[in-house]
């Protein structure tokens, strides 16, 4: 792959009403402002597809969804304040998921990717944070969706505090799910101060996999640990490029 900046896939949301793929603004700008050359994949849960696909990208970006992970992919049944269930992206993700965890390819899970990453890797998720934990942190802030609402216990030593360069992490928030049971080769790096699990990283020497609960995406320009973490994603993407190009 020579010089050339790092292909990196984004996955695409699904607007049932239309019928149209969709994602904000904010991922690509993301990923291209820290050198990445990010390319958006329509959700067409075809293995041969998606294969040839993972098989031409440097790393794999995971969005946030207004949908939630059918409870059926890891053994539950829904909930009473289960959300729209999107099965297109839910089986792209998963068999994207899939195809990156036989490459190694560099993995940025946000928010429900974060959610999605949990159940490929057998893992379970908390369907409703208030019904289960009537007590937790407001984790659903509304607009402005940038504001900074909540702070993060980081794990010591791990990815993220790295990244914080030992700085306080004071993230936005967006979700009414969470994780409950991690999944294979997943370990937690940081919680908010209700003990939820804010983010995870692959435990295995040289894979570069980071899940994040909160939206990096709406802060780049303006957040150091936002631009750290899309700087170091895209740095992993460029390495696994070169390694692979040879």
């Amino acid at each position: 792959m020579g010089n050339s900046r790092p292909l990196i896939g984004i996955t695409t949301r699904h607007e049932l009403d239309t019928e149209r793929f969709y994602l904000a603004r904010h991922y690509a700008e993301a990923v291209e402002a820290a050198g990445g050359l990010p390319v958006h994949l329509p959700l067409v849960p075809r293995g041969g597809y998606l294969g040839e696909v993972a098989s031409r990208l440097c790393g794999l970006l995971l969005p946030g969804s207004a949908s939630d992970v059918d409870p059926l992919l890891y053994g539950s049944e829904p909930h009473r304040r289960l959300k729209e269930v999107h099965p297109l992206r839910d089986a792209t993700d998963l068999l994207l998921l899939g195809e990156a965890e036989r490459s190694a390819l560099p993995v940025l899970a946000i928010c429900y990717g974060m959610q999605a990453l949990n159940v490929h890797r057998g893992g379970t998720l908390i369907q409703d944070i208030h019904s289960s934990h009537p007590d937790a942190l407001q984790h659903e802030q509304g607009a402005p969706r940038g504001r900074r609402s909540h702070s993060l216990t980081l794990l010591p030593d791990a990815l993220l505090a790295r990244l914080s360069g030992g700085g306080p992490a004071i993230v936005n928030s967006h979700h009414h799910q969470a994780l409950e049971r991690l999944g294979e080769n997943l370990r937690a790096t940081a919680w908010s101060a209700d003990g939820l699990v804010e983010a995870v990283e692959d435990e295995r020497p040289g894979r570069w996999v980071l899940g994040v609960q909160w939206h990096p995406e709406l802060e780049w320009e303006s957040d150091g640990l936002s631009r750290a973490l899309f700087g170091a994603f895209v740095r992993a993407c460029e390495e696994y490029g070169a390694s692979v190009g040879g």
